[in-house]
C-alpha cells in the first residue's frame, strides 16, 4: 500500500510539472505579430527633396510594447566612398493622428526609430511615420532616377499587402517610366502592379510578401524636370557622408593647439652672430643635441674624441693584415685611471665605463654586439643633463609624449564614430589613405617642433649656432692669433655639429704638429688637418657601426620566456529599405 501511495504521489508531481510547462509554453507560442498593410505616400519636389509618409497596420497577438523601424542612411558611394542619406524625422503618430513616443538613434548605418505603442495586446494598431530626405534622387548624365526600397527586406514577419504612390512635379506628366520588384534581397520577381498617371505613379503588390521580402520601386525621370543640386551642395553631401576628410583639419587643429600652449619656444632676444668658443659648460654631445633636439650618432662618437683631446684616453689606429685583405681597427688605451673621473659628466663617465669594461686597453672590434646595451643610458644622460641645466620647458621625451597625445586626440572622434556605429568612417579606403598621409605630414611637422626651450635654452642654442657659424666661416688670420691647440680642442664640437671638414680646411697650412692622443700606423710626418679630419670621420663611422651592432636574434628555440534605366534592378536595391522588429 505504501509503495502504491508513493507511486501515485510521484505521478501527480510529474503531471503537475507537465501542466506548468504547458501553461508557460502555450502563451509563448501564441505570441506573434505581422504587418497587415504597408502604405507609402511619397512626394518628390522639383529640387529633388523628398517627403515620405509610411502607414503601417500592425496585428499583434499577445502582449507587445512597440516596434523598431530601421531605415538605412549609409550606402556605398562612387569610387569606394560613402554616400549618406540625410534623413529628418517629422512626426510619428497613430491612426488617429495622436503623437506616439519614440526614440531616434543612428547605429551601424541605420536610423533606428524605437516607437512605443500603448495597449498593443491582441489588437491591431496603426503607426504613421513621416520623414524628409534631401538627397534620395540619383542624377545621371542622361536621366534622373528615384530608386526606392519601400518596405525594406529586413522585416522578420510577412507583409500581407503593400502599396505606394509617388507624386512628382506636374512637369513630369507623360514622361515617367516605372518598374517594381518583389521578394527577398536580390530577387527580380515582379509580383506588383505599376500604374503611371500623369505625374503620379502607383504601385501595389499582387501577393503577400514573405518574411524578409520587400517591395522596391524604380522610376525613370527625364532630364529637365528635377533641378540638379549645385556643386557646393554636392560637396556638402560628400563631406557629410565622408567625415574622414576632416582628419587633416582636426590633426592641424590639435597639433597647433598643443604646440601653441606647450611646444612654442620663447623669444631668446638674440640673433645668431659668430662666437669664438662654445657656450661654457656645454659638452660636444650636449651642444649637438640642443641644436635640433635630437641625439645623432655623431653626438655619441664626438664624446669619445673629446675625452681623448682632454687626455683621458689615447687612440691607436692599427691594421690587421690577412692573407688577402687587411682590416683596420682601433685600440683605446685608458690614460687617466678611474679615480680621476670625478670631473666627468654622467654620459662621459658611462662611455668610459662601457668602453673599458674589460681592462685599460680595448679594441673597437671587441665592443661589437656589446656596447649597444649602453646607448640608451648614454642618450638618456645627455637629455637629463640638458634638462638639469634648465634648457627645456618641454624636453624631447615629454615632447614625444605630447606628440603621441596629438595622435590620440586627432583620431579619437573618428574612432568613436566608427566603433559606436554612428558612422562608417574607415570603409573609404582610398580617402582614408590619402587623408592619413596628409595628416601624418602635418603631425610630423609639428612633432619635430614640439620641444620647448627656456629663455636660457634658447640663448644657449643661439650661442651654439654662433659657434657653428664661426667654424664654418673662420678666416686664417684669426686662427693664427688663436692658441695652438685650438684645432684639436674644438674638433669634437665640429664633429658634433657636422662641420669638421670646414674646420679642418681652415687650419690647412697652419697646424703642423699632430695631436698626441692619436697614433697612426704610418706615423704623421707632414701632418695635414684635412687628412686628419677625414681619418676622424672614418673612425667615427666605424665606431657608430660597432656601437649600434647587436647580436641577431635566434629564430629557433622556445618563446616561453620571452546606373541607367535598363530594367536590371532587383528587390532591395536603391535607397530606403531596412526593416524593423517588435518588442
Amino acid at each position: 500500500m505504501l509503495r502504491l501511495a508513493s507511486l501515485r504521489s510521484s505521478t501527480a508531481r510529474v503531471l503537475l510539472a507537465a501542466a506548468c510547462l504547458v501553461s508557460l509554453v502555450v502563451p509563448a507560442a501564441a505570441k506573434s505579430w505581422r504587418i497587415a498593410d504597408y502604405n507609402d505616400t511619397i512626394s518628390v519636389a522639383a529640387d529633388g527633396s523628398t517627403m515620405v509618409s509610411e502607414r503601417l497596420t500592425l496585428v499583434f497577438i499577445g502582449e507587445w510594447h512597440g516596434i523598431h523601424r530601421l531605415i538605412p542612411v549609409d550606402y556605398p558611394g562612387p569610387n569606394h566612398t560613402n554616400y549618406t542619406l540625410f534623413l529628418s524625422v517629422g512626426r510619428v503618430t497613430d491612426g488617429s493622428g495622436n503623437t506616439l513616443k519614440y526614440e531616434s538613434s543612428t547605429s551601424n548605418g541605420f536610423r533606428d526609430l524605437k516607437i512605443y505603442i500603448q495597449d498593443a495586446v491582441d489588437t491591431t494598431r496603426v503607426v504613421e511615420i513621416e520623414y524628409d530626405l534631401r538627397n534620395a534622387v540619383r542624377y545621371f548624365p542622361d536621366h534622373d532616377e528615384f530608386y526606392w526600397n519601400v518596405t525594406g527586406n529586413d522585416w522578420p514577419v510577412p507583409i500581407d499587402h503593400v502599396s505606394a504612390v509617388v507624386n512628382f512635379p506636374s512637369a513630369a506628366g507623360g514622361s515617367l517610366r516605372a518598374q517594381a520588384f518583389t521578394g527577398v534581397y536580390g530577387s527580380s520577381e515582379r509580383e506588383a502592379t505599376t500604374d503611371v498617371k500623369g505625374s503620379d505613379v502607383s504601385f501595389e503588390t499582387t501577393n503577400p510578401l514573405p518574411m524578409r521580402g520587400g517591395l522596391t520601386i524604380d522610376i525613370y525621370v527625364p532630364k529637365g524636370i528635377l533641378t540638379e543640386p549645385s556643386v557646393l551642395t554636392r560637396l556638402l553631401w560628400f563631406l557629410g557622408g565622408n567625415p574622414i576628410v576632416f582628419l587633416p583639419l582636426v590633426t592641424l587643429a590639435v597639433m597647433f593647439t598643443l604646440w601653441w600652449y606647450k611646444g612654442r619656444d620663447p623669444d631668446p632676444g638674440l640673433s645668431v652672430a659668430p662666437l669664438y668658443e662654445p657656450p661654457e659648460g656645454m659638452t660636444p654631445a650636449e651642444a649637438g643635441t640642443l641644436v635640433d633636439d635630437t641625439i645623432h650618432p655623431r653626438d655619441i662618437t664626438s664624446t669619445l674624441i673629446d675625452l681623448a683631446v682632454r687626455g683621458y684616453i689615447k687612440i691607436e689606429e692599427t691594421v690587421d693584415k690577412g692573407l688577402v685583405f687587411s682590416h683596420k681597427d682601433y685600440i683605446f688605451q685608458l690614460v687617466k685611471p678611474r679615480d680621476q673621473w670625478d670631473q666627468l659628466v654622467p654620459h662621459e663617465r658611462l662611455m668610459l665605463v662601457n668602453v673599458f669594461m674589460s681592462g685599460d686597453a680595448t679594441r673597437l672590434s671587441s665592443l661589437k654586439n656589446r656596447f649597444y646595451t649602453a646607448l640608451p643610458a648614454i642618450q638618456q644622460n645627455i637629455k637629463s643633463a640638458l634638462k638639469n641645466k634648465g634648457m627645456y620647458l618641454l624636453d624631447p621625451d615629454s615632447a614625444n609624449a605630447y606628440s603621441f597625445l596629438g595622435i590620440v586626440l586627432a583620431i579619437a572622434p573618428f574612432a568613436i564614430m566608427q566603433f559606436t556605429g554612428y558612422k562608417d568612417v574607415f570603409s573609404s579606403v582610398g580617402l582614408l589613405i590619402m587623408c592619413g598621409i596628409v595628416s601624418a605630414i602635418i603631425w610630423w611637422l609639428f612633432a619635430r617642433q614640439m620641444t620647448s626651450k627656456t629663455v636660457k635654452g634658447g640663448r644657449t642654442r643661439v650661442a651654439v649656432l654662433g659657434f657653428q657659424e664661426f667654424m664654418n666661416r673662420v678666416d686664417a688670420d684669426r686662427l693664427k692669433r688663436m692658441p695652438p691647440d685650438t684645432f684639436e680642442k674644438y674638433l669634437p664640437y665640429a664633429m658634433a655639429l657636422g662641420v669638421e671638414h670646414q674646420w679642418a680646411q681652415a687650419f690647412a697650412g697652419i697646424v703642423k704638429d699632430p695631436p698626441s692622443w692619436y697614433v697612426s700606423p704610418n706615423g704623421m710626418t707632414g701632418f695635414n688637418p684635412i687628412f686628419f679630419s677625414n681619418s676622424m670621420h672614418s673612425m667615427a663611422t666605424d665606431m657608430h657601426q660597432v656601437f649600434v651592432s647587436a647580436p641577431r636574434a635566434s629564430s629557433s628555440g622556445s618563446g616561453f620566456g620571452g546606373g541607367g534605366f535598363s530594367g536590371g534592378g532587383f528587390s532591395g536595391g536603391g535607397f530606403g529599405g531596412g526593416g524593423g522588429s517588435a518588442f
